[in-house]
């Protein structure tokens, strides 16, 4: 097993080197594009994965809430959020029964269970989409560094020396 992953590395690292030689071959306005290209998609990634970790954030602290008003007792006066801002108060009539927002403005009735793995397993879909997106982003990175290395290298060659 050792050795399949030390050749995929190795694999992977010879992929970058082939990538450069053939970045060595292009004009400077195609390396250009490429950094270009590449560094616009590192950075759509990077607000992706800032928008997923907000999300994920969002979705822990409903879970942590259902976990609160599930210990709460009947009959309890509570302050029931209307805007992220703005909250009325409310008595708890019935905790076992919660509204889950599934997106877009609807909700659906869940007992409290399920209303917390509901939550639990967003949040597990979100922790492997960042995963995944990550991966990604580290790669278009990795490609735009080896434009951006063949680029000066081509700039330096292209330039009269002093």
């Amino acid at each position: 097993m050792a050795s399949g992953s030390r050749g995929a590395a190795a694999g992977a690292a010879g992929g970058g080197m082939a990538r450069l030689q053939e970045m060595r071959k292009m004009s400077i306005d195609q390396l250009r594009s490429i950094k270009e290209q590449t560094d616009l998609e590192v950075n759509l990634l990077q607000d992706s994965l800032t928008k997923i970790r907000t999300a994920a954030t969002r979705l822990e602290a409903a879970s942590s809430a259902l976990h609160d008003l599930s210990l709460r007792p009947q009959g309890k006066k509570i302050l029931v959020p209307l805007t992220a801002s703005l909250y009325v108060p409310g008595y708890l009539d019935d905790a076992e029964k919660v509204l889950v927002d599934v997106g877009t403005g609807y909700f659906i009735e869940k007992t409290m269970a399920e209303g917390k793995d509901y939550c639990e397993r967003k949040v597990n879909l979100l922790k492997s989409n960042f995963d995944e997106l990550l991966e990604m982003a580290n790669k278009k990175k990795s490609i735009a560094d080896e434009a951006g290395m063949a680029l000066q290298a081509k700039l330096r060659q292209s330039s009269p020396s002093a």
